[in-house]
């Protein structure tokens, strides 16, 4: 924990001198179809993951379906906010588990009705969460994390998204 709230600590004092600091473009994701609808989505250090969809939608079910990969961004990412607010106040984890649902509605992905969205219709999130602080300190890590965790926040305030095409 002291190794996560050191890199806190010089990471903010950073910023705190040099505000400009702070703003970053984000590295790239790229996603390569490579069979069927099998996806490897690559970064550029190295990271890789893959992605499928279910056999009813034509995919083979070999690898999570970007939906479920949207869930895991949401959980993973309030996990690490949570975890790095508690090692900031010094609380010790003994316990942190975060689960994501959503709701969707097949027939806008399938073109069925252009009136419902392809997109997930509402999320749900679950959080346990055990320390060694009072309930009321370990519920306020977990408010705080949610109001600061960057792929929530997206989520709920969108960003400008364009798309540049390019054929050939």
């Amino acid at each position: 924990m002291s190794g996560i709230r050191e890199a806190i600590e010089h990471l903010s004092a950073g910023i705190a001198a040099e505000p400009a600091k702070a703003r970053a473009k984000n590295a790239p994701a790229t996603a390569r179809l490579t069979e069927g609808l099998k996806c490897e989505v690559t970064g550029p250090r190295q990271e890789r993951v893959f992605t499928d969809m279910p056999p009813a939608t034509g995919g083979e079910g070999s690898a999570p379906n970007p939906g479920w990969l949207l869930r895991g961004a949401i959980a993973s990412c309030t996990a690490t906010v949570i975890a790095m607010r508690a090692a900031k106040l010094g609380v010790a984890l003994s316990a942190l588990e975060v689960t994501v649902e959503t709701d969707s509605d097949l027939r806008g992905i399938l073109g069925l009705d252009e009136k419902i969205s392809a997109g997930q219709s509402a999320v749900r999130m679950k959080v346990r969460i055990a320390g060694d602080a009072p309930p009321d300190v370990l519920r306020g890590m977990v408010k705080w994390a949610d109001e600061h965790s960057p792929v929530g926040c997206t989520l709920r305030s969108p960003p400008a998204y364009a798309v540049d095409i390019e054929v050939g």
